[in-house]
């Protein structure tokens, strides 16, 4: 069944959420629960990255969870209870101050920047070594967790050499031969459709792995063979889509899920563990201007963040890292009169701007699509912006498929802004400098303003792994 076909046949429920208002008291830390001796080594590091995440999303998230929940972001919360070193980091790639993700990754993961597109390949075509095959090397676990495939360029960027960032069924191919220890994410059209007609999940198999595709599956698995985790053929749904999706829900594991299941996995290894979290639904949704997209995939990360700080705060022998690989489409939430009344329709949200629009038939009707908007958001576009939204439908030769602006993304968020006070900048990467919080062992080396490539030199010393790979 197509996927959209599948959207449309989806029951959706309506049920209304309760939310509490602001009026919170934070409570001051216990300084000494969290006072870690300067100099210790790192034994472990896990290095979250939210792709795509500008300074307004981050906000805009912890904003949402206030008035929602009566909360702030665990993010924001480290700033706010003075538990983190906190600073910026300039991502800029070899070709540009606008950095995509595979020059950004690699900025880290060979610590060299690179041309945009690339992954862990010079301006000369030589190759810098990726910084988990380092740490693979220095006798340590490694891994990468994701909600987009797991060939993407975030995770690749810490794992393999690539002239293309879009050759995934090579960089699948190098996952391979490369033995990592646990691999989480989308991407399955990489591995079992793929051109060359190879079944990856079989060879995975027969070289060791446990394979698995849903989470059940996941939860079961034990750490006496490396792991391959691919949950869709290409990104995980959004998180919002997820929550209101039985299908989904019952296969789809959360990026937090995810996150701790990688942790016990790895954990009790003699010479700890390496890995990477990606929040790297973010992006896209920054791409799409897809407010409620972007928002809840931003509180997934933020629960995944959790899961990392608390094994840290229990283990005392972790380093955790928090930041974002650049900015996207600088969304934030803009005042008026009913901006509060507006933002707080997104508590009741049951669906993304992508499941509306990617699951509207192009033989459907107006009214279907006046329909799935109010099922889905609970709201109505005046009759002009309905008729702009399904002529575009009638316009185009063939299926809208995202990323290729096929459909109106743009417009519809111009359009639902109007009832979310939410607005976007744009639909691309920013030239931001990114937000970058660290807890743990050789958080006090951390500068409060970093070059990206420092980041990889910086995580071989602060785990005292010698630069001699």
């Amino acid at each position: 069944m197509k996927r959209r076909d599948f959207f449309k046949n989806t029951s959706i429920g309506l049920a209304s959420s309760s939310f509490i208002l602001p009026g919170m008291a934070f409570s001051p830390p216990n300084v000494e629960d969290f006072a870690l001796e300067k100099g210790k080594k790192a034994k472990n590091i896990i290095f979250m990255v939210s792709d795509g995440m500008s300074s307004g999303t981050l906000n805009m998230a912890d904003v949402f969870l206030r008035m929602k929940e009566g909360r702030g972001s665990h993010w924001l919360d480290l700033y706010r209870n003075n538990r983190v070193n906190r600073g910026l980091m300039d991502m800029a790639s070899a070709n540009s101050v606008i950095t995509d993700s595979a020059a950004a990754s690699s900025s880290w993961g060979g610590g060299v920047r690179v041309k945009n597109g690339r992954l862990n390949i010079g301006l000369n075509n030589e190759e810098y070594m990726p910084i988990l095959q380092k740490f693979k090397k220095a006798g340590k676990k490694v891994g990468c967790v994701t909600t987009v495939p797991i060939t993407h360029a975030t995770p690749a960027g810490f794992c393999v050499n690539s002239k293309s960032r879009g050759d995934q069924e090579e960089i699948a191919n190098k996952y391979l031969a490369l033995k990592f220890d646990v691999m989480l994410g989308g991407g399955g059209k990489y591995f079992d459709k793929r051109k060359d007609g190879r079944d990856l999940y079989s060879e995975f198999r027969t070289s060791g792995y446990h394979v698995v595709n849903d989470k059940t599956a996941m939860a079961a698995i034990d750490s006496k063979k490396p792991v391959l985790g691919v949950f869709d053929e290409e990104g995980l749904p959004y998180d919002l889509d997820r929550m209101h999706d039985p299908a989904f829900e019952a296969k789809v594991p959360t990026i937090a899920e995810m996150t701790k299941k990688a942790i016990d996995l790895m954990k009790d290894h003699k010479n700890g563990f390496v890995m990477q979290v990606e929040g790297g639904k973010v992006d896209w949704a920054a791409h799409a201007n897809d407010a409620a997209g972007l928002i809840y995939d931003q509180i997934a990360f933020d629960h995944a963040i959790k899961v990392a700080l608390d094994f840290a705060e229990k283990d005392r022998n972790t380093l955790v890292i928090i930041t974002s690989d650049h900015g996207n489409a600088n969304p934030g939430l803009y005042y008026g009169d009913k901006a509060d009344k507006n933002f707080e329709k997104l508590f009741h949200f049951k669906f993304t701007n992508n499941w509306v629009l990617m699951g509207h038939q192009k033989d459907g009707s107006v009214a279907e699509l006046v329909e799935r908007i109010h099922l889905a958001q609970g709201y109505k576009m005046n009759d002009d912006q309905i008729k702009f939204v399904f002529d575009k439908y009638q316009a185009q030769s063939s299926e809208g498929t995202y990323n290729e602006y096929k459909l109106p993304f743009r417009e519809y968020a111009m359009y639902q802004s109007e009832h979310t006070s939410c607005a976007f900048g744009g639909t691309e990467h920013s030239a931001d400098f990114t937000e970058l919080a660290m807890f743990g062992p050789g958080s006090e080396k951390m500068k409060p303003f970093m070059k990206n490539t420092d980041m990889h030199t910086f995580l071989l010393n602060v785990a005292h792994v010698e630069n001699k790979f």
